[in-house]
Protein backbone atom coordinates (compact mmCIF):
# COMPACT_ATOMS: atom_id res chain seq x y z
CA UNK A 1 0.00 0.00 0.00
CA UNK A 2 1.29 3.42 -0.93
CA UNK A 3 2.17 6.08 2.03
CA UNK A 4 -0.42 8.58 2.19
CA UNK A 5 0.35 12.33 2.25
CA UNK A 6 -0.82 14.17 5.53
CA UNK A 7 -2.94 17.42 4.96
CA UNK A 8 -3.29 20.78 6.56
CA UNK A 9 -6.32 22.58 5.64
CA UNK A 10 -7.41 25.95 6.74
CA UNK A 11 -11.08 25.13 7.22
CA UNK A 12 -12.70 28.38 7.24
CA UNK A 13 -16.54 29.00 8.85
CA UNK A 14 -19.15 26.83 8.95
CA UNK A 15 -20.35 28.95 5.84
CA UNK A 16 -17.69 27.48 3.78
CA UNK A 17 -19.92 24.76 2.73
CA UNK A 18 -22.46 26.93 1.03
CA UNK A 19 -21.06 29.97 0.29
CA UNK A 20 -18.83 30.10 -3.43
CA UNK A 21 -15.34 30.90 -2.63
CA UNK A 22 -11.84 29.27 -3.72
CA UNK A 23 -11.44 27.80 -0.51
CA UNK A 24 -14.75 25.79 -1.07
CA UNK A 25 -13.62 24.56 -4.69
CA UNK A 26 -10.69 23.34 -3.15
CA UNK A 27 -12.08 20.85 -0.87
CA UNK A 28 -14.31 19.47 -2.99
CA UNK A 29 -11.94 18.65 -5.47
CA UNK A 30 -9.08 17.48 -2.52
CA UNK A 31 -10.17 13.78 -3.32
CA UNK A 32 -9.34 13.72 -6.67
CA UNK A 33 -5.91 14.42 -5.88
CA UNK A 34 -5.34 11.87 -2.96
CA UNK A 35 -5.56 7.63 -2.74
CA UNK A 36 -8.87 6.62 -0.72
CA UNK A 37 -7.75 6.61 2.44
CA UNK A 38 -9.03 3.43 4.84
CA UNK A 39 -9.46 5.88 7.75
CA UNK A 40 -9.47 9.41 8.71
CA UNK A 41 -7.61 10.70 11.73
CA UNK A 42 -7.89 14.53 12.34
CA UNK A 43 -7.08 16.92 15.18
CA UNK A 44 -9.13 20.12 14.37
CA UNK A 45 -8.30 23.07 16.26
CA UNK A 46 -12.02 23.15 17.87
CA UNK A 47 -11.36 20.35 19.77
CA UNK A 48 -9.16 21.52 23.00
CA UNK A 49 -8.30 19.34 25.77
CA UNK A 50 -5.75 19.76 28.76
CA UNK A 51 -3.64 16.94 27.35
CA UNK A 52 -4.26 14.90 23.75
CA UNK A 53 -7.61 13.24 23.77
CA UNK A 54 -8.76 10.36 21.50
CA UNK A 55 -12.38 10.28 20.54
CA UNK A 56 -13.26 6.44 20.43
CA UNK A 57 -17.04 7.30 19.98
CA UNK A 58 -17.94 4.74 17.70
CA UNK A 59 -20.81 7.15 16.28
CA UNK A 60 -20.20 10.37 16.82
CA UNK A 61 -22.77 13.32 16.40
CA UNK A 62 -22.29 16.68 15.46
CA UNK A 63 -21.61 20.23 17.37
CA UNK A 64 -23.12 23.20 15.86
CA UNK A 65 -20.37 25.36 17.69
CA UNK A 66 -21.04 28.52 16.10
CA UNK A 67 -23.36 31.47 16.13
CA UNK A 68 -25.31 33.86 13.86
CA UNK A 69 -24.46 31.16 10.88
CA UNK A 70 -27.60 30.59 8.67
CA UNK A 71 -30.18 28.34 9.69
CA UNK A 72 -29.31 25.88 7.61
CA UNK A 73 -25.81 24.94 9.12
CA UNK A 74 -27.54 23.65 11.99
CA UNK A 75 -29.80 20.91 10.40
CA UNK A 76 -26.87 19.68 8.68
CA UNK A 77 -25.28 16.13 9.27
CA UNK A 78 -21.96 14.40 8.70
CA UNK A 79 -22.93 10.54 9.76
CA UNK A 80 -19.34 9.57 8.79
CA UNK A 81 -18.83 6.43 11.52
CA UNK A 82 -15.74 6.99 14.20
CA UNK A 83 -13.50 3.70 14.59
CA UNK A 84 -13.16 2.46 17.87
CA UNK A 85 -10.33 -0.13 17.26
CA UNK A 86 -8.52 2.51 15.09
CA UNK A 87 -8.83 4.92 18.00
CA UNK A 88 -7.49 2.42 20.17
CA UNK A 89 -4.80 2.14 18.27
CA UNK A 90 -3.83 5.76 18.01
CA UNK A 91 -3.61 5.80 21.95
CA UNK A 92 -1.87 3.79 22.24
CA UNK A 93 0.82 5.15 19.26
CA UNK A 94 0.44 8.50 21.59
CA UNK A 95 1.31 6.69 24.91
CA UNK A 96 4.09 5.13 23.64
CA UNK A 97 5.73 8.06 22.97
CA UNK A 98 5.22 9.51 26.14
CA UNK A 99 2.19 11.93 25.50
CA UNK A 100 -0.02 10.83 28.08
CA UNK A 101 -3.10 10.57 26.46
CA UNK A 102 -6.88 10.40 27.58
CA UNK A 103 -9.66 8.84 25.80
CA UNK A 104 -12.81 10.00 25.28
CA UNK A 105 -15.75 7.57 24.57
CA UNK A 106 -18.38 10.62 23.28
CA UNK A 107 -17.85 12.99 21.27
CA UNK A 108 -19.54 14.90 17.81
CA UNK A 109 -18.07 16.65 14.97
CA UNK A 110 -17.06 20.03 15.26
CA UNK A 111 -17.09 22.55 12.44
CA UNK A 112 -13.40 21.93 12.00
CA UNK A 113 -13.82 18.65 11.41
CA UNK A 114 -17.48 17.91 9.49
CA UNK A 115 -17.04 21.33 7.17
CA UNK A 116 -13.99 20.22 5.26
CA UNK A 117 -14.85 16.89 5.15
CA UNK A 118 -18.52 17.33 4.20
CA UNK A 119 -16.96 18.91 1.03
CA UNK A 120 -13.68 16.41 0.69
CA UNK A 121 -15.45 13.06 1.44
CA UNK A 122 -19.07 13.93 1.03
CA UNK A 123 -20.27 10.41 1.06
CA UNK A 124 -19.09 10.18 4.30
CA UNK A 125 -18.50 6.67 4.17
CA UNK A 126 -14.78 6.87 5.71
CA UNK A 127 -14.45 6.15 8.93
CA UNK A 128 -13.22 9.31 11.08
CA UNK A 129 -11.21 9.23 14.38
CA UNK A 130 -10.61 12.81 16.62
CA UNK A 131 -7.34 13.87 17.98
CA UNK A 132 -7.42 16.85 20.05
CA UNK A 133 -5.07 19.75 20.67
CA UNK A 134 -3.65 21.57 23.70
CA UNK A 135 -3.81 25.50 23.12
CA UNK A 136 -1.45 25.35 26.32
CA UNK A 137 1.14 23.07 24.62
CA UNK A 138 3.34 24.71 21.95
CA UNK A 139 4.59 23.78 18.60
CA UNK A 140 6.96 21.43 19.40
CA UNK A 141 4.44 19.20 21.15
CA UNK A 142 1.98 19.37 18.34
CA UNK A 143 4.53 18.08 16.25
CA UNK A 144 5.37 15.11 18.51
CA UNK A 145 1.69 14.00 18.13
CA UNK A 146 2.05 13.74 14.61
CA UNK A 147 5.30 11.92 14.17
CA UNK A 148 3.65 9.55 16.84
CA UNK A 149 0.90 8.63 13.90
CA UNK A 150 3.16 8.79 11.57
CA UNK A 151 3.08 5.01 10.75
CA UNK A 152 -0.41 4.82 10.06
CA UNK A 153 0.49 6.68 6.62
CA UNK A 154 1.68 3.47 5.43
CA UNK A 155 -1.70 1.33 6.25
CA UNK A 156 -3.93 3.90 4.17
CA UNK A 157 -4.70 6.09 6.87
CA UNK A 158 -4.93 9.88 6.46
CA UNK A 159 -3.76 12.18 8.85
CA UNK A 160 -5.26 15.66 8.83
CA UNK A 161 -4.65 19.11 10.63
CA UNK A 162 -7.38 21.47 10.28
CA UNK A 163 -6.86 24.46 11.76
CA UNK A 164 -6.24 28.37 9.58
CA UNK A 165 -3.41 29.41 8.54
CA UNK A 166 -4.18 33.13 10.22
CA UNK A 167 -6.95 33.64 12.56
CA UNK A 168 -7.55 37.15 13.68
CA UNK A 169 -11.51 36.62 14.47
CA UNK A 170 -10.91 40.21 16.09
CA UNK A 171 -10.55 41.92 13.03
CA UNK A 172 -12.75 39.72 10.87
CA UNK A 173 -15.93 39.52 12.27
CA UNK A 174 -16.51 43.49 12.14
CA UNK A 175 -15.14 43.60 8.44
CA UNK A 176 -17.45 40.84 7.80
CA UNK A 177 -20.61 41.52 9.65
CA UNK A 178 -20.63 44.91 10.60
CA UNK A 179 -19.37 46.93 7.45
CA UNK A 180 -16.28 47.72 9.09
CA UNK A 181 -13.27 48.68 6.93
CA UNK A 182 -10.13 46.47 7.05
CA UNK A 183 -6.87 48.30 8.27
CA UNK A 184 -4.74 48.77 5.15
CA UNK A 185 -1.59 46.99 6.90
CA UNK A 186 -3.47 43.80 7.52
CA UNK A 187 -2.88 42.55 4.25
CA UNK A 188 0.62 43.25 4.37
CA UNK A 189 0.68 41.68 8.00
CA UNK A 190 -0.67 38.29 6.83
CA UNK A 191 1.47 38.30 3.64
CA UNK A 192 4.43 38.20 5.63
CA UNK A 193 3.29 35.71 7.89
CA UNK A 194 1.76 33.47 5.31
CA UNK A 195 5.10 33.97 2.87
CA UNK A 196 7.10 33.22 5.90
CA UNK A 197 5.57 29.93 6.66
CA UNK A 198 5.35 28.97 2.43
CA UNK A 199 9.09 29.60 2.54
CA UNK A 200 10.53 28.06 5.66
CA UNK A 201 8.21 24.96 4.76
CA UNK A 202 9.66 24.91 1.07
CA UNK A 203 13.35 24.82 2.60
CA UNK A 204 12.64 22.40 5.03
CA UNK A 205 13.75 24.26 8.51
CA UNK A 206 11.76 23.01 10.83
CA UNK A 207 13.97 24.67 13.89
CA UNK A 208 12.49 27.93 12.59
CA UNK A 209 8.42 26.37 11.71
CA UNK A 210 9.03 25.18 15.50
CA UNK A 211 9.80 28.49 17.03
CA UNK A 212 7.25 30.45 14.71
CA UNK A 213 6.33 32.37 17.38
CA UNK A 214 9.78 34.48 18.15
CA UNK A 215 10.46 34.39 14.13
CA UNK A 216 7.21 34.47 12.11
CA UNK A 217 6.76 38.12 11.21
CA UNK A 218 3.76 39.40 12.72
CA UNK A 219 2.68 35.90 14.34
CA UNK A 220 0.80 38.13 17.66
CA UNK A 221 -1.52 39.70 14.99
CA UNK A 222 -2.02 37.00 12.32
CA UNK A 223 -2.67 34.38 15.89
CA UNK A 224 -3.50 36.35 19.17
CA UNK A 225 -4.17 32.91 20.37
CA UNK A 226 -2.53 30.03 19.20
CA UNK A 227 -5.06 26.69 18.82
CA UNK A 228 -5.48 27.64 15.01
CA UNK A 229 -1.91 26.99 13.86
CA UNK A 230 -1.11 24.25 15.77
CA UNK A 231 -2.73 21.32 13.40
CA UNK A 232 -0.21 22.56 11.13
CA UNK A 233 2.11 20.72 13.22
CA UNK A 234 0.91 18.13 13.45
CA UNK A 235 0.51 17.01 9.75
CA UNK A 236 3.81 18.24 9.46
CA UNK A 237 4.95 15.87 11.91
CA UNK A 238 3.27 12.98 10.88
CA UNK A 239 4.59 13.18 7.47
CA UNK A 240 7.82 12.16 8.91
CA UNK A 241 11.12 13.28 9.11
CA UNK A 242 12.14 15.65 6.17
CA UNK A 243 8.55 15.85 4.19
CA UNK A 244 8.15 18.39 1.30
CA UNK A 245 5.35 20.55 1.22
CA UNK A 246 2.88 21.64 -1.33
CA UNK A 247 0.96 24.72 -0.69
CA UNK A 248 -1.89 23.28 -1.71
CA UNK A 249 -3.93 26.16 -2.10
CA UNK A 250 -3.77 29.53 -1.22
CA UNK A 251 -6.58 32.21 -1.23
CA UNK A 252 -8.06 35.11 0.76
CA UNK A 253 -11.59 36.11 2.45
CA UNK A 254 -11.64 40.08 1.75
CA UNK A 255 -8.55 40.31 0.98
CA UNK A 256 -6.83 39.50 4.25
CA UNK A 257 -7.86 36.45 5.49
CA UNK A 258 -5.70 33.34 4.47
CA UNK A 259 -7.01 29.86 3.85
CA UNK A 260 -3.13 28.20 3.01
CA UNK A 261 -3.85 24.73 3.11
CA UNK A 262 -0.69 22.16 2.40
CA UNK A 263 0.42 18.42 1.08
CA UNK A 264 2.75 16.72 2.94
CA UNK A 265 4.69 13.96 0.74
Amino acid sequence: MASMPTLFISHGGPDIVINDSAARDYLETLSEHLPRPRAIVIVSAHFETDGVAVVTDPAPGMIYDFGGFAPELYEMVYPAPGEPRLAERVFAMLDEAGLEPSRLAERGYDHGTWTPLRLAFPQADIPVVQVSVDPSRDAAWHYALGRALAPLREEGVLLIGSGHITHNLRELFPVMRGGKQADPELAAHVDAFVEWFADKLAEGDRDALLDWKAQAPFASENHPTDEHLMPIFFAYGAAGEAPHAERAHASRQLGFFAYDSYLFH
